[in-house]
């Protein structure tokens, strides 16, 4: 197994096809970088901005370039002996009629070939397509229900017919199909396929039968025959029935090709045993962030939003309310169908027989204490760990209750299931418990809960927003050693060098809460809430760049999309025209003040999260695995949630990064440093000990193997000592770190 020095993940389209790729490659070979990472290339919807809602599994999609392309692409990669991983995804494809298999299931209900491919609940009746703009009796009254050929059409929509069905009158036709046409506000309650998260656009995939296993990877397995990939990210893990089970099969298929996977780690979770290299780094990130963090500095922060906007004490009562509100509004349809999975369940037993409130706050109360991603019962026994966990969930859960008997049932069957039914019960409970948390931490409480926005992360506790040098120790010892570290990616809710900013936030609370008085005071935002305010004001220092002619439509679009997610003030299904112009309006405001004008306290936390980047950098590459670097931030890379994050960058720009001025240039050089580093000292790094400690001049971090150690200390503020490595004579004097390579007894003799 050949395991990555470093990778680099690119995202395709949006201008980026496999040639444009190409011109990469060159760029990553000066840098140090063994691999590139490609998000999907499988075809996707047409005009997808992101791949992930695959419609063909079995073709690469043509609007990259198709297999002739891909193969210019693997050609020229190994010529520059550039490995390239590919990201897949397993757990979904597009719920739409431009998916082949799910329009043969359309015309064939459970007679097509594809119909056990997909997870669809055919005893709840007819396939529920909510993709109607009204009501299809609407439709047909205003004679746009029509059948042509083989389809009806309904408006812009034409949707197969089975075969055979001769009928003309459009009530009877529709009744007499696999699928019903509904409006698309039913998607909230009453669909029948099992979804990805919310996204009623993207239907649930059974990966844990043989024969969809197999159509789902044939390509795949095709492209690692012929040498052309070199390893696998496997997306959204946790919403497989069986992961562990998902897991073996793979391995078994791709033999030692490394492969990671989409993994959200929550508190002190530990991955579990699975035949994988790692996760994806999403821990990582988030042990950087804490590592950097000023602590007294984020409880003063805290202490003062908790005083000035009356919020949650802490992000766990957030999220909790959250989760309460997103199952109600956005879960609904999971909610009701694991009652009705539970109310099967309890059929056969004479000992209990619970009515259909018991079921429903019982399965309510469950969902709402679980506190991970998921349990991995499906495929054989509960761990003691997962035991455990639900046994603690109950416990939480009834006490909540009038009588916790019902929950402690269910609790049962999920950890313990004894049949088919409980079996079907424990599996859809562990899948929606991960579409729960995500939506409610990462899309709800975290636009909610807003003292410190770089806690508010993928894989982030915000009720633990600072680490010290022991918590990065005893982190780094549990780790395999050859996952992925990552700092910014497709889904980071700010990219790496906008993250450190927010740090910076806490580095210097009476700076930071300088610019929210500056902003309360402004006439325009007497109408704003105060969490909003300091969303607004943290996610401005985030990205903040006078020059950047963007900046405005920028902010512009991300408030919109935080304030929709947060579901206080506005939402996606009824935005609140008036609330969203209010925040804009102060948006405005402070950004045409600040241009006048800029703020001595915004200038000095853009300094230290300069100062802050090039220490995230440096440790990053300490760390134990491979480094991955998200395109574009090899150099300075300031952006928000995605669609901000995956805007287009300038690769020219980035080959000259290098020789730029400021942090650009820092952060280039200091990247190509640490990869060489790597590079030459690879044993070092691939098996050497690894130390963090507090040492006098500030975060002492050290890789220690046979012949030689890397020590690297980190000051933010520019105290450290010249390195033998790092900084550069003519950057010396404000380095924020040291960095040095000593032959094996000078540092223990050191030390």
């Amino acid at each position: 197994m050949i395991l990555p020095t470093a990778t680099y993940r690119l995202q395709l389209r949006e201008g980026v096809d496999f040639d444009a790729a190409i011109a990469y490659l060159g760029h990553l070979v000066e840098m140090g970088i063994s691999h590139l990472y490609l998000s999907p290339i499988f075809t996707a919807a047409p005009g997808s901005t992101h791949g992930y809602d695959v419609t063909d599994p079995s073709e690469i999609d043509p609007a990259l370039g198709g297999r002739e392309g891909f193969k210019r692409l693997s050609d020229a990669a190994q010529a520059a002996k550039i490995g390239l991983i590919l990201d897949i995804v397993p757990n979904h494809t597009a719920f739409s009629l431009d998916n082949p298999w799910l329009v043969d299931v359309l015309r064939h209900g459970q007679d097509s070939r594809y119909a056990p491919h997909f997870d669809i609940d055919w005893e709840a009746g007819p396939l529920v397509l909510p993709w109607l703009e009204e009501p299809f009796e609407a439709l047909a009254d205003q004679g746009k229900v029509i059948r042509s050929g083989e389809t009806l059409r309904l408006g812009e929509l034409a949707i197969p017919l089975r075969p055979g069905v001769e009928m003309e009158d459009p009530q009877e036709l529709h009744e007499a199909q696999v699928w019903r046409a509904v409006h698309w506000a039913r998607e909230r309650d009453g669909v029948t396929h099992r979804r990805f998260f919310n996204v009623t656009g993207l239907i649930g995939m059974r990966v844990e039968e043989q024969r969809v296993f197999d159509d789902m990877h044939a390509l795949l397995l095709e492209l690692l025959a012929e040498g052309r990939v070199q390893g696998i990210r496997i997306d959204h893990i946790d919403g497989l029935a069986d992961p562990a089970g998902y897991l073996v099969r793979l391995r078994a298929a791709v033999g030692e090709t490394p492969f990671w996977v989409e993994k959200i780690l929550t508190g002190d979770e530990r991955l579990p045993d699975w035949p994988v290299e790692g996760t994806t780094g999403y821990e990582a990130a988030a042990i950087i962030a804490r590592v950097l963090a000023d602590r007294e500095g984020a409880e003063r922060l805290h202490a003062a939003w908790v005083d000035q906007t009356g919020g949650a004490a802490t992000f766990h009562e957030a999220m909790e309310t959250a989760k309460g509100d997103v199952i109600r509004r956005d879960l609904a349809a999971e909610l009701y169908q694991l009652i009705g999975l539970a109310r099967v369940a309890f059929a056969p037993r004479a000992d209990v027989d619970p009515g259909d409130e018991a079921l429903r706050e019982a399965v309510f109360a469950l969902l709402r204490a679980f506190p991970r991603y998921r349990t991995y019962v499906a495929g054989g026994t509960a761990s003691p760990e997962d035991r455990a966990l639900m046994g603690q969930v109950a416990q939480e859960a009834g006490a909540t209750l009038r009588s916790g008997e019902v929950v402690d049932f269910i609790a049962e069957m999920i950890t313990d299931p004894q049949n088919a039914d409980e079996t079907a019960l424990s599996i859809r409970f562990e899948q929606v418990t991960g579409a729960l948390l995500a939506k409610s931490h990462e899309d709800t409480a975290g636009f909610r809960w807003t003292p410190y926005l770089a806690a508010c992360e993928v894989g982030a506790d915000p009720d633990r927003p600072a680490a010290n040098a022991a918590d990065l120790d005893d982190w780094a010892q549990v780790q395999p050693g050859t996952g992925m570290i990552l700092t910014s990616s497709h889904d980071t809710k700010r990219s790496e060098d906008a993250r450190m900013r927010l740090v910076a936030w806490t580095h210097s609370p009476d700076d930071a809460l300088s610019l929210i008085a500056h902003a309360r005071s402004l006439p325009q935002a007497e109408e704003v809430p105060a969490n909003v305010l300091w969303y607004l004001v943290q996610s401005s220092l985030a990205i903040w760049d006078r020059d950047d002619a963007e900046l405005d439509e920028r902010l512009a679009d991300h408030l919109t999309k935080a304030l929709r997610e947060g579901d206080e003030i506005t939402n996606w299904t009824h935005p609140d025209a008036a609330a969203e112009r209010a925040v804009q309006v102060c948006l405005n405001a402070l950004i045409n003040n600040w241009r006048h004008e800029t703020p001595a306290a915004l200038s000095r936390i853009v300094e230290r999260g300069e100062q802050l980047s090039l220490c995230q950098l440096a440790l990053k590459m300490m760390l134990p695995g491979s480094p991955d670097i998200y395109r574009g931030c090899e150099a300075t890379h300031f952006a928000l949630t995605d669609p901000d994050n995956r805007r287009p960058v300038d690769l020219e720009a980035l080959h000259a990064a290098h020789a730029a001025p400021g942090l650009a240039g820092q952060k280039a050089r200091l990247l190509k440093l640490l990869l060489t580093l790597r590079r030459d000292h690879a044993e070092l790094f691939a098996n050497g000990a690894f130390r963090a400690e507090q040492g006098a001049e500030g975060l002492v971090v050290r890789r220690s193997g046979p012949l030689a150690e890397v020590v690297l200390c980190l000051a933010p503020g520019g105290s450290a000592v010249k390195g033998t490595h790092w900084p550069q004579q003519d950057e010396a004097a404000q380095s924020p770190l040291s960095l040095s390579v000593l032959p094996a007894e000078t540092a223990i003799g050191a030390a």
